[in-house]
């Protein structure tokens, strides 16, 4: 089991960058009474690009690198995240991934951040992953517009093991730009994600690196939600680099991108709707980047599969 990659601490460091920061990155900060301390980065407040960057970083548990580059897709040339982490299955799964329900009556969210490998609620996952953090704070972020209360933050605590205080908390919505940056950030999470669903050992993945598009701010939540997801599933790329044989890596290329799904092929809107807006219908295999390679440590054969989708992908961003 690794204990000691210190990806709360890491994420503690950034948010402290961040409070200092705050004017420049266009951030809200406010400490509850209890003493947690909230990072709003697109609520009551712009945020941008740049905050957008460092919940992405923070998301990785510090793990995790994001910079911006153009992303071509078909004809479009779109503004981009590039992504990469010589640590995958930490920053990503014990980290990146939403996979704490966070709810205490009256709230519910999605919590990501490095929070959750001191909290091990997942028991399941991070059996599989080995992986645990025994640290004295802790960092969780928070996709919603509802503010976390000392309530939740109590509840969060308690589950953590730690002080109310040593909790922070960063908080965007999907249709801000901050959000937006950090949900397309995801694209490596996403394959190594399926990779899991699909029964590989996500251990086994010694570096991964990609890209995608940054969508436009839409008018609302639910048709960002159907953008950002759009700019993986369509235009995201996504290169692994596994400690597997030629033989295994072959036979999951096939199964990894989005277009191995039958729901892939129109906007996740469209996808969304014909599920009666329930996410839980949708086949959860969807969910991985278009476009994939993947390298073996051992022999140094690429495997590639998928293709970028300008034309899906465009009929989201321009609706």
């Amino acid at each position: 089991m690794i204990t000691n990659l210190g990806m709360n601490e890491r994420a503690w460091t950034l948010v402290d960058q961040s409070v200092a920061d705050a004017p420049a990155l266009g951030i809200n900060v406010r400490t509850l009474a209890g003493g947690a301390r909230i990072l709003d980065a697109g609520i009551s407040t712009p945020g941008g690009l740049a905050a957008g960057r460092t919940l992405a970083e923070i998301c990785m548990g510090g793990l995790g690198h994001v910079s911006f580059v153009p992303v071509a897709v078909g004809a479009d040339t779109w503004s981009g995240v590039h992504v990469w982490t010589d640590h995958p299955a930490a920053s990503c799964m014990a980290s990146q991934y939403a996979g704490w329900i966070i709810n205490p009556e009256g709230f519910f969210a999605m919590g990501s951040g490095p929070i959750r490998a001191k909290a091990r609620v997942e028991r399941e996952l991070f059996a599989k992953l080995g992986y645990a953090e025994d640290a004295t704070r802790g960092v969780l972020v928070l996709e919603g517009r509802t503010l976390p209360t000392d309530e939740v933050a109590e509840w969060v605590a308690e589950k953590a093991g730690l002080a109310v205080s040593e909790v922070a908390f960063v908080v965007a919505p999907t249709a801000s730009v901050a959000g937006g940056v950090q949900i397309v950030a995801r694209v490596i999470e996403t394959g190594l994600h399926k990779m899991d669903t699909l029964g590989f050992d996500v251990t086994r993945v010694v570096s991964a690196i990609g890209t995608a598009p940054i969508p436009p701010i839409a008018k609302n939540d639910l048709r960002a939600i159907g953008r950002t997801n759009d700019c993986i599933l369509y235009g995201g790329q996504a290169r692994f680099h596994i400690d597997a044989s030629d033989d295994e890596l072959a036979a999951l290329a096939e199964r990894l991108p989005a277009s191995t799904s039958p729901d892939y092929g129109t906007p996740f809107r469209e996808i969304f709707k014909r599920y009666d807006n329930d996410f839980y219908k949708i086949d959860p295999l969807l969910f991985s980047p278009a476009e994939v390679w993947l390298t073996s440590a051992t022999s140094g054969r690429t495997f590639h599969a998928g293709r970028l989708n300008g034309e899906v992908l465009r009929a989201s961003l321009f609706d």
